[in-house]
């Protein structure tokens, strides 16, 4: 075993290790990765985090922690070990989000025309109508192909057994993808003879696919439908990966300013004039979109775009009123919409969840704080959540009022275990740190996956908590052929 991995602590008795099994034996998808960290010196591993870094500067890659008096602008934290997922194993993850995507969206197509799985009494109409992100005004709008999530990321765990499962959807403005891409590209200049030792799949044809997806759900039959990425603007947290998107697909990135609605119809403005917009890529929430139908201060939308949406002159990639689908409360449901939909068992199991909005669930969270993980149903990027084990008194005493004041906004979760993965620590120490898998699917006229997706890791000791904004950071993801 490499000298990086002598005195590395799998501590497989209470987790899952990616890279080493319960009886202390690397997985064999991961020998030749340890036989080629043992060729390298410390001062190989120090060399190899500059050229990431230098890299990451260069590319601009950064994201933005809101609230922080030391400056919103850091470098994505990356870690040098890569993830390695066997081609049997990612076999299984792949049919498996085909077969979600596929029921949630026939479940959103469901709910915002007939309705039948409300009256069917398969999740309670009230769930359903009282989320923050139903939207009644688009009840009987249909989008082009019958089609609402045309962008997802999952986000996937593996247990102490080594099960993977589904931690949540994230079906609005899904982020991380050029992370994702960029871990890729890192990876290849710092350890370019990795690359000859694994029949690694591709990723890098990801913006072509998403382009191909937006041209393909066009409202229009047009040779080449003029998309454009819809941002938020410089100060949202994502927007390095809004323009390196636009930018790798060769499409306007705009902002609300830029775009405007004549006679229902969407325009962009160029220094030729005004530009038919066909399909917009829109990272900014449903809330913003339009002053005229939601919020009226909002300055990050169009004014007019509902309508022109409503009339199918233009396309919204994902459709408004996806976010009901993603809802944490909703999500306990999944499973009995799979099998609703698609008459199928899931192929990817939910974590165990506890509804607040039910009496007897309610009592166990109650009584269950120091041992759970309550989430708030529309909140993301590990805000709103109390993990139960770390928590003090006064913060479970905190949460326990405000479930008691609105049951309906939360939801708890067993502390999973989640499976761990060595990291790199000031170049010399490994670390056994917690992370996650979000693969990225795309939905036009086919579903397409790429083969990997963002790991995200824990970079905190101990932590279970892989968001950027929480002190997360990143791995490359790599898929082999065995």
């Amino acid at each position: 075993m490499s000298r990086f991995f002598e005195r590395y602590e799998a501590d497989a008795g209470r987790f899952f290790d990616e890279v080493i099994s319960r009886d202390g034996i690397p997985r064999p998808h991961y020998d030749k990765m340890l036989h080629r960290f043992g060729q390298f010196s410390i001062e190989d591993i120090k060399a190899r985090r500059e050229i990431v870094n230098i890299f990451f500067r260069n590319q601009g890659i950064t994201f933005t922690v809101y609230g922080e008096d030391e400056g919103v602008e850091r470098l994505f934290p990356f870690d040098l070990i890569p993830r390695v997922v066997p081609a049997h194993e990612w076999q299984t993850i792949e049919k498996g989000l085909i077969q979600r995507i596929t029921a949630l969206n026939e479940f959103l197509y469901d709910i915002y025309h007939t309705q039948k799985i409300l009256k069917d009494k398969i999740i309670p109409p009230e769930l359903i109508l009282g989320s923050q992100h139903f939207r009644r005004e688009f009840v009987g709008v249909n989008p082009p192909l019958g089609i609402y999530i045309h962008v997802t990321g999952s986000d996937i765990i593996r247990d102490a057994e080594g099960n993977y499962l589904v931690l949540e959807d994230n079906l609005r403005t899904p982020s991380g993808v050029s992370y994702m891409l960029q871990n890729r590209q890192a990876m290849k200049r710092a350890f370019p003879v990795l690359f000859d030792k694994y029949k690694i799949r591709p990723i890098d044809n990801y913006p072509q696919e998403l382009l191909r997806t937006l041209q393909e759900i066009s409202p229009l039959s047009r040779r080449e439908p003029n998309v454009v990425v819809l941002t938020p603007g410089i100060y949202n947290s994502a927007y390095f990966e809004h323009s390196f998107l636009a930018r790798q697909m060769g499409v306007e990135l705009t902002e609300g300013k830029d775009l405007v609605v004549n006679n229902n119809k969407v325009y962009t403005r160029t220094t030729r004039g005004l530009e038919r917009v066909d399909v917009i890529y829109r990272r900014v929430d449903d809330a913003y979109l339009d002053p005229l139908i939601f919020r009226p201060d909002s300055k990050l939308g169009v004014a007019g775009i509902v309508n022109a949406y409503r009339k199918g002159n233009v396309t919204l990639a994902n459709a408004i009123g996806t976010g009901v689908a993603d809802d944490k409360v909703i999500y306990s449901f999944v499973p009995e919409i799979i099998k609703y939909y698609l008459g199928e068992d899931p192929i990817l199991q939910n974590v165990p969840t506890w509804l607040a909005s039910n009496p007897s669930h309610l009592k166990y969270i109650l009584e269950n704080l120091g041992t759970l993980v309550v989430k708030a149903a529309n909140e993301s990027g590990g805000y709103g959540m109390l993990v139960g084990p770390e928590s003090t008194i006064e913060q479970q005493e905190n949460f326990a009022e405000m479930i008691v004041a609105n049951p309906r906004n939360y939801i708890a979760q067993p502390t999973i275990s989640l499976s761990r993965h060595p990291s790199f620590f000031n170049d010399t120490d490994l670390w056994g740190c917690h992370i996650d898998l979000r693969p990225y699917v795309l939905y036009g006229k086919t579903i397409t996956i790429v083969p990997g997706g963002l790991t995200r890791v824990a970079l905190k000791r101990g932590s279970l908590v892989v968001n950027s904004s929480q002190g997360g950071g990143s791995k490359d993801t790599w898929v082999v052929d065995e």
